[in-house]
């Protein structure tokens, strides 16, 4: 269940499909906003090096920033 649980107009969803929905959407925000907040530092934007390098500089970027966020 990486994407969750959908709803349409003759399939709603259980109390339990909707927990589901919640607690992933509470994981995935403060990724999203790690993210946000790269992209509008435009750190990402001139990275030239090695992309294995590249991996463990955004890893590290992204805890730096979750740390300033929850300041």
């Amino acid at each position: 269940m990486p994407f969750g649980f959908a709803a349409t107009r003759t399939h709603k969803l259980t109390p339990g499909q909707k927990e589901a929905n919640r607690v992933l959407a509470v994981g995935r925000a403060p990724v999203e906003h790690g993210f946000a907040h790269l992209k509008n530092w435009r750190i990402l934007t001139k990275l030239r090096t090695n992309p294995a390098r590249a991996t463990h500089l955004r890893r590290a970027l992204l805890v730096l920033t979750n740390l300033e966020v929850n300041r």
